[in-house]
């Protein structure tokens, strides 16, 4: 997969530049992890926190970093597998590969994630996913697009825009984890939303989320995240006319649990949601 002058944000954004090379970025991190997918030699290793890492997760981060090295030598840095390198108001966040139980498993669900947050707000955002053909990203003020692989060959990009359901009765929830909803005690919460919701599904990783872009879903929510699993979705979902928060409300990737919506029932969801644990 390769990115496309097209895809770019207008020449009158200010991040024009800036989404240019984070498609160029995704370009590099695709060419290492397409390469590590479904590898027989894959190495595993187990973290501190007890999550699996491989070498293709750390082989894309290098190789983003040392990219932006050369190219954005100011701006900081912010990576899942080796942490934050500078001081700047401007920090690329990355996740090199968004479902790496998934990479390690060969299932084509994963992607890398690529932001720029300027003074703490994504304001770039992509999301690669070359197993699964998928290219999604967007910058702030220039709208959000996607655009498949078919035949070796991209197609034209796709302007993203969320669904106009605006009653939860209509409305398809991605929950990503029951386990995850579960360790965080908020089981009762689940449950009322699953009920008052149309259709549950637990798509999982960031394709939920791109999936609430691309007006599949009308929400996608999870807990236990990190920015670098949130950056890049939040301007994709935005540009797209959607919503994102923490459970909690909280704007943006910084509050440790993720919730994305069309907007037009965002409120109506943190009504159900957004009220903190459940007392088991």
């Amino acid at each position: 997969m390769t990115s496309t002058p097209a895809a770019a944000a207008p020449p009158t954004s200010p991040y024009a530049d800036d989404l240019a090379l984070a498609l160029r970025l995704a370009d590099l991190a695709d060419a290492v992890s397409r390469s590590r997918f479904r590898a027989t030699d894959l190495t595993v290793v187990t973290k501190p926190d007890m999550t699996p890492v491989t070498d293709a997760d750390r082989a894309v981060e290098r190789v983003i970093r040392e990219e932006l090295t050369l190219t954005r030598p100011t701006d900081s840095i912010f990576g899942e597998e080796f942490g934050t390198a500078g001081e700047s108001d401007r920090q690329w966040i990355v996740d090199p590969i968004d479902g790496t139980a998934n990479f390690m498993r060969g299932v084509p669900v994963w992607a890398s994630l690529i932001a720029l947050a300027v003074d703490g707000v994504p304001v770039v955002g992509v999301v690669s996913a070359p197993a699964l053909g998928r290219r999604w990203w967007a910058a702030e003020g220039a709208g959000a697009f996607t655009t498949d692989v078919l035949d070796g060959g991209a197609d034209a990009p796709r302007r993203l825009r969320v669904s106009g359901i605006s009653d939860l009765s209509d409305s398809s929830l991605s929950y990503n984890s029951f386990k995850g909803w579960d360790e965080e005690g908020r089981l009762d919460d689940l449950t009322a939303l699953a009920r008052t919701v149309w259709r549950t599904r637990a798509y999982g990783e960031m394709w939920s989320y791109m999936m609430v872009a691309e007006g599949q879903l009308e929400v996608a929510a999870e807990f236990d995240l990190k920015p670098y699993d949130m950056a890049a979705l939040v301007p994709i979902v935005e540009e797209a006319g959607g919503r994102f928060t923490s459970v909690e409300g909280e704007p943006g990737p910084w509050g440790g649990s993720a919730l994305a919506s069309n907007g037009l029932v965002h409120d109506a969801v943190l009504g159900i949601v957004g009220g903190g644990r459940d007392s088991r």
